[in-house]
């Protein structure tokens, strides 16, 4: 169903083609939509992305791609509201923003990049819409309209730019030409963010230069692509002058030389794990560490690893995985990764020792947290894994494993009105709001829970209900 998970996100791609201006750039003031209206914008869209199957949720890859992109949020100017970074699990060599801060990326670019700085640098211009609110000002004709309405609209457009044949079945045809050409990005724009882009990209330490460098080999694979790209690649190429101008930007700046983070060296390597068979995956690794191909053996050995999970060699990965941890004692991936190992293994004690320690050393990373979580579950200890969810959960409200994982703990407690709550969480996170609302029913009828648990819980359900309603005139 890949044209369907590609209904959602055209419209918004990067790079856009140009159309007719639109004034008042980057005056914040100017826009349409409040930083509040345009989060609940982005959140409406973003409950249609995360069921579809191309949504990647791999807690490690995302604790990178956020980690990345809160520290060029921190670099860029006018960054006055909160982001949330995803990821994409596909080739295409892309990445959109939505209203609300919310930036996606596809697993291609990554694969694609050859330097941390390459990958920064998209996700600098893609800041740069955000924070000049491009995406906003896209919307100042309808601004009559709730943010229900708006949010219909956006989507029927996605669908629309990812297949014109679906125009019709999106929005009528008088509607649909009228609205479209509201939503495309102007060469202003574009120019905009580029420069925001390599302003971030300088100030957060990063290489400015790689951007011109990504943009040159971006436009190499679309021509590669060209004819088997969906369509909205396709139809907005990369041109000359945009290189050109960002390259002219950069041209001034004092040469800098960027080494890559191990993070991104770690993430490089699971990304090619999982483009092998399980068995060529673990060929591979073991030909790069024996005949020394890379100055990077760390990245090499984690990719070892996880090849041997997945072959099911769990004795061995545990051996590998221990050698790694020696060679790499600080880093939350490679502990994340020797825990998954040692509990494969057979060994639970060990894994929730360095669990325990990695936690203290690498607070509120989700993946880390995850995994604890799951091995405390596994030995019985739910009072802790409440304490553990409950904490990353006032850091990290979007991920709906930490609230599964909060209503096995209940669960195990006994407190089935809380299990129900925080199950009904998780389904709210995934866009399945008839079903969260079913969970809070449950919930409110097992006889349990304090008063302001209960007043919390109905209070919930009124609120769903009210989403639900909304969504249903939508359709």
């Amino acid at each position: 169903m890949k044209a369907a998970f590609f209904l959602l996100i055209a419209a918004l791609s990067w790079p856009l083609s140009a159309a007719e201006a639109l004034p008042e750039l980057g005056d914040p003031s100017q826009t349409v939509l409040s930083l509040q209206q345009e989060r609940l914008l982005g959140e409406s869209i973003m409950r249609q992305i995360r069921v579809a199957k191309e949504y990647d949720d791999d807690p490690e890859l995302n604790d990178y791609i956020n980690g990345l992109g809160y520290k060029l949020v921190a670099a860029s100017p006018n960054a006055g509201q909160s982001f949330e970074f995803f990821l994409i699990d596909d080739p295409i060599i892309n990445a959109f923003a939505l209203p609300g801060g919310y930036v996606g990326v596809f697993t291609g670019l990554i694969v694609l990049s050859q330097s941390e700085s390459e990958l920064a640098g998209v996700l600098a211009h893609e800041i740069g819409h955000v924070t000049q609110h491009h995406i906003a000002r896209l919307f100042q004709k309808q601004q009559q309209a709730g943010i229900a309405s708006l949010a219909a609209m956006a989507l029927a457009l996605l669908a629309a730019r990812s297949s014109p044949d679906l125009a019709s079945a999106a929005m009528a045809g008088a509607q649909y030409a009228t609205v479209q050409t509201q939503l495309n990005f102007t060469r202003d724009n574009e120019r905009e963010a580029d420069r925001i882009g390599v302003q971030t990209l300088e100030k957060a330490g990063f290489d400015p230069r790689a951007m011109p460098l990504f943009l040159e080999r971006m436009q190499r694979a679309y021509r590669v692509y060209d004819d088997t790209a969906p369509s909205y690649v396709r139809t907005h190429p990369l041109t000359y002058e945009r290189i050109a101008d960002v390259e002219s930007r950069v041209d001034a700046l004092p040469y800098r030389q960027v080494p890559d983070s191990l993070a991104y060296r770690l993430v490089k390597a699971r990304l090619q794990v999982q483009q092998f068979p399980p068995r060529d995956a673990v060929a591979h690794f073991e030909d790069i560490l024996k005949e020394k191909k890379t100055v990077n053996e760390p990245a090499a050995r984690y990719g070892l690893v996880l090849a041997l999970m997945r072959v099911k060699d769990f004795q061995r990965a545990r051996q590998e995985a221990d050698t790694l941890l020696a060679e790499v004692p600080d880093s939350a991936m490679v502990a994340g990764l020797v825990g998954r190992a040692r509990v494969a293994a057979g060994d639970l004690p060990g894994a929730l020792k360095l669990y325990a320690d990695a936690a203290q050393r690498f607070p509120f990373q989700r993946a880390l947290t995850i995994d604890y979580a799951q091995a405390l579950l596994d030995a019985k200890r739910p009072r802790e894994v409440l304490e553990l969810v409950g904490a990353t959960l006032q850091v990290i409200r979007s991920e709906p494993r930490l609230y599964r994982l909060q209503a096995k703990a209940f669960a195990a407690l006994g407190q089935q009105l809380q299990a129900y709550r925080a199950q009904a969480e998780a389904y709210v996170l995934i866009g399945s709001i008839p079903a969260a609302i079913e969970q809070l029913q449950i919930g409110l009828k097992s006889g349990d829970g304090d008063y302001y648990q209960l007043s919390s819980a109905e209070a919930r359900l009124r609120q769903l209900r009210q989403m639900d309603a909304e969504s249903r005139k939508q359709r």
